[in-house]
């Protein structure tokens, strides 16, 4: 569906014809402003008739059409730059990422948005950058421009908020009162960077390409801004990283105690297996039905053979207990 169709000249949003054909003709008449139409989740017979009208190249159409299965890429038409970035919304570890799309193509006079998933809406972004003129003054790729710098900075705060979450998951790992399924959190939040890579990581050339500039309908005074998306960028990647290897130091430091733990259970197992050993042999041999057998038939035999029992068990107990092993 078609969420909003509007002009724009000079930075400033004017009233133009509704009908988005003749919209497109009134700016490109004037030459000195664009059209900007935004599309939500359209359907393949509204895509159509859009790219009809702005002979758009049908291989990028078909990539419109086919939601969430797309690469972050650019790639340049004769008659229009098509661009894809990915959205994304993390809520916590255990929650899968949620992701979207917005595909964008930029012409002479016309910037067309098409969002897919509910993530990241655009209307805000309209009109924030309706509040800044000198930005949307530069032509449709302004919005090219907005829609990269939002995206970027939504994985910025998603990064800050996934760290958050790390250290709390660090801190349990190494707390003594450790609770159980750190390993099913651990790998959790592995999957969760792996969707964060894929989203994030193939986005990084099409903005080095932006920003070295000499593509078609991108002017070069948008250079500075786009160099600053792509900054952002490269430490959201670098973030996601560290953020990464952080997780396999912390894996293998979980598999480290959990290994030490059962060593310390076995050390404890084996102890106190080796105290009642003791009182069981001592008991299977007088248990015997031998006739000729020492102290078998003294009267203190019964008391010594409990006395030798506890004796031995208390040697064995205090020396495990010196040894760290109870």
């Amino acid at each position: 569906m078609i969420v909003d169709c509007a002009t724009y000249r000079d930075g400033h949003r004017v009233k133009g014809p509704e009908d988005f054909s003749d919209a497109l003709e009134a700016v490109r008449a004037a030459g000195d402003g664009f059209l900007w139409i935004g599309l939500h989740d359209p359907s393949a017979e509204e895509l159509d008739l859009v790219a009809a009208e702005f002979d758009l190249h049908p291989l990028a159409v078909e990539d419109a059409l086919t939601a969430a299965h797309q690469r972050p890429k650019l790639e340049v038409y004769p008659d229009s730059v098509f661009a894809v970035v990915k959205t994304l919304a993390y809520e916590r570890p255990d929650v899968p990422v949620v992701t979207g799309e917005v595909l964008m193509f930029v012409g002479d006079a016309f910037v067309i948005t098409v969002r897919h998933g509910a993530i990241s809406p655009l209307g805000a972004l309209r009109k924030e950058l309706e509040g800044r003129p000198e930005i949307l003054a530069l032509g449709p790729a302004a919005v090219l421009y907005g829609v990269c710098d939002r995206v970027v900075d939504d994985y910025v705060d998603l990064v800050t908020t996934v760290q958050g979450d790390l250290d709390e998951l660090e801190a349990d790992v190494f707390s003594p009162g450790r609770t159980r399924g750190v390993a099913e959190r651990i790998y959790s939040f592995k999957r969760q960077a792996v969707a964060f890579r894929r989203a994030v990581a193939p986005l990084q050339e099409p903005a080095t390409r932006l920003v070295r500039g000499g593509l078609p309908f991108v002017p070069e005074d948008l250079q500075a801004y786009l160099r600053d998306v792509l900054d952002h960028l490269t430490r959201v990647n670098e973030q996601i990283d560290a953020l990464d290897r952080l997780l396999t130091d912390i894996l293998a430091a979980n598999l480290a105690q959990v290994s030490v733990q059962q060593n310390n259970d076995m050390r404890k197992i084996s102890a106190w297996a080796a105290l009642a050993a003791v009182p069981t042999m001592i008991a299977g041999i007088y248990g015997m039905n031998f006739e000729h057998m020492p102290e078998l038939r003294q009267p203190w035999g019964y008391p010594a053979a409990v006395g030798l029992m506890a004796l031995a068990c208390t040697v064995l107990y205090r020396s495990f207990k010196r040894a760290g092993w109870l």
